[in-house]
């Protein structure tokens, strides 16, 4: 296998990390939708866009300010284009601006039921979608992992073998899918399904941090396992109180 790996039709080649961006996003809210339509939701749909518009501007928001500080090395020594510094953009700060977006959002139109026990398997699906994209693209993409002499690292095109952290991340996303799912049987509380699935994910990354090439800014931590570590703070109870989520507990 040659990375990056690209789809090509004749002479038209697709780049696959924005196929599968487009992917993740398109197929992510179809199935947000069908959910929707399969579950009772108790907020209204003028509040559900709202509510959206401002999970997406805090999405859009906080992923790039985390892009740059994570590359800030590269950004500033000057050659990058406008398109490059839109283009820099994370996941956490994704997930992170979104949970300030639509905080903030649910105070101004006041709604205090949880709005995103309905997204939170439409998130995974995206991200996993959105993760087969980086693998393809290879060392293109930048969330490859240092070298390794284990059986399964992979070259990813520099002749380097590396943590194939990208099919770690799936694995671990379609673990957490199926977790919440049992979970689920349990009667959780509202919100909780989504408070289980983003602490989690924000634990996973703040340890397979340690395996990136990415330079510590304090305290030994990235940018991202420091925006990880304020993100489990906040939601402490997950992990201190996990009989609180449950229904048949309280």
């Amino acid at each position: 296998m040659k990375f990056p790996l690209n789809l090509t039709f004749g002479s038209l080649e697709i780049d696959s990390h924005l196929l599968f961006e487009i992917l993740a996003y398109s197929i992510g809210f179809r199935y947000y939708l069908s959910l929707r339509k399969k579950y009772s939701d108790p907020i209204s749909n003028e509040n559900r866009i709202w509510i959206f518009i401002g999970a997406v501007a805090g999405a859009l928001i906080f992923s790039r300010v985390l892009g740059i500080i994570e590359n800030f090395p590269v950004i500033s020594s000057g050659n990058l284009t406008f398109i490059h510094y839109l283009s820099n953009k994370t996941i956490v700060g994704g997930l992170l601006g979104g949970l300030i977006g639509v905080e903030i959002t649910k105070k101004i139109i006041s709604v205090k039921a949880s709005s995103g026990d309905l997204m939170a398997y439409p998130i995974i699906l995206g991200m996993i979608l959105g993760r087969i994209g980086c693998f393809l693209s290879g060392l293109k993409d930048g969330t490859y992992g240092i070298a390794s002499d284990l059986p399964w690292a992979i070259d990813l095109g520099d002749g380097i073998r590396r943590h194939p952290t990208n099919l770690y991340e799936i694995v671990f996303l379609l673990l957490l899918w199926i977790f919440l799912a049992k979970l689920e049987k349990k009667k959780l509380t509202d919100g909780a399904k989504f408070k289980i699935f983003l602490s989690g994910y924000l634990l996973f990354r703040l340890l397979i941090e340690f395996i990136k090439p990415y330079p510590a800014l304090i305290f030994g931590l990235s940018p991202i396992q420091l925006a990880c570590v304020a993100g489990l703070i906040y939601y402490y109870q997950v992990f201190l109180f996990p009989k609180k989520l449950m229904i048949n507990a309280l």
